[in-house]
């Protein structure tokens, strides 16, 4: 029971490895993430591939009905994710204590902005929010200028994987002793995005470093830069270990730099990284992408060229790993999307179906406590699914 990405795609990186997840919202498919765009000929395309290989339910659990129906269902589930702020739930008499008398081994995961406690324990979040707060947003941009945010919600992303692992934890806890209760997990999403930053708080301590932005150069490794190729494009490069910088000297047929006194460490490259990037750039600038890329990738210089999706859909690796999937659509016939991740070595890849329609599988889900016939259609009448 929770609305746009960020809890959404936790649970669907568990559909996508065999888990039965139900997608249950208000009868009136209110989600956000339904109008979100891209939206083509009417269909929410964002919808159809984050809430891939779910069932959908809708019931209004605010009401007496819907609350009652909600507490039958819940023994069929091992887990609940929802996301609204702390005390929506309580207010809907679906307080903790309530839902762990239904069902005793429930793993209830939360998800918020900003925790269950705390003083902006009740401030709305979204993903920009948990990305500049984290400090994540602080180290993009251009050194001296203003912090960028990427043109994607990449803190939803990062707090839904956190939500897939926690329920994975969980699960092996769980199971591993049967007479074990239910509990809680408090997931804040800036927290989540701040747990990917493990050095930034020992160098503010023990070196007094603010970590702040740096373009496209690392701070604390180099080279590792972006280059311009002589037809226009970009190419990404990181040779910072000794080894790798050695490789990447003579395909500058400059050999002589590996063994420069002012180079021979990491931190002395960073040092000296403006030289060191002049010299990099004019190799670029005399030769094509594809021909830096190659000569480099065959002296085993880790490089990659910034890629579309227009130049992924055509990449002979993602082609050959079929790293685009399709997923059933009743509305288009079919969808690309990312492929499932990790994968299982000599199982073939899932068959996936898109989101489902609001309350697509109400009949069969209320038929499995009983409810059909008349009744779901009093139900239907009511506004309770």
């Amino acid at each position: 029971m929770a609305t746009v990405i960020a809890a959404p795609f936790g649970a669907t990186l568990c559909a996508d490895w065999g888990a039965e997840v139900v997608k249950l919202e208000l009868p009136d498919g209110s989600d956000p993430l339904r109008t979100l765009l891209p939206v083509h000929e009417g269909h929410a395309l964002h919808w159809k591939v984050t809430n891939r290989g779910k069932k959908g339910l809708s019931l209004d659990v605010r009401s007496e009905q819907g609350r009652a129906i909600f507490l039958k269902l819940l023994p069929r589930f091992d887990v609940l994710v929802e996301n609204f702020r702390p005390g929506t739930l309580d207010r809907w008499g679906l307080d903790v204590q309530t839902l762990m008398t239904a069902h005793p081994r429930l793993v209830v995961l939360r998800m918020t902005g900003f925790g269950q406690t705390g003083p902006m324990r009740s401030a709305p979040g979204f993903a920009r929010i948990f990305e500049a707060m984290s400090g994540f947003t602080n180290l993009c941009g251009e050194a001296g200028g203003s912090p960028l945010h990427m043109n994607y919600p990449v803190g939803d992303l990062v707090a839904g994987t956190f939500t897939a692992f926690g329920i994975a934890a969980a699960m092996v806890r769980m199971r591993s002793d049967p007479a074990a209760k239910g509990f809680e997990i408090d997931l804040a999403a800036t927290e989540a995005l701040f747990r990917l930053l493990d050095p930034l708080p020992v160098e503010h301590e023990q070196c007094g470093t603010v970590r702040g932005p740096a373009g496209n150069r690392a701070s604390y490794t180099a080279p590792s830069n972006m280059y311009r190729s002589s037809d226009g494009a970009y190419v990404s490069l990181v040779a910072s270990n000794s080894a790798t910088f050695r490789r990447l000297c003579q395909v500058l047929e400059r050999p002589d730099l590996a063994e420069h006194p002012d180079l021979a460490t990491i931190a002395l490259r960073v040092k000296n990284g403006d030289a060191l990037d002049r010299l990099i750039a004019q190799w670029f600038a005399a030769r094509s992408a594809d021909a830096a890329v190659k000569q480099l990738q065959e002296a085993g210089v880790p490089c990659g060229r910034v890629q579309s999706i227009d130049d992924i859909v055509k990449d002979p690796h993602f082609i050959a790993r079929q790293a685009i999937t399709r997923i059933e659509d009743p509305d288009l016939g079919s969808l690309p999307a990312p492929c499932v991740v990790p994968r299982i070595v000599g199982q073939a890849a899932p068959r996936l179906r898109s989101g489902p329609a609001t309350g697509e599988h109400n009949t069969e889900l209320l038929g499995e406590i009983g409810i059909e016939g008349a009744t779901l259609e009093r139900l239907r009448a009511e506004g309770v699914i």
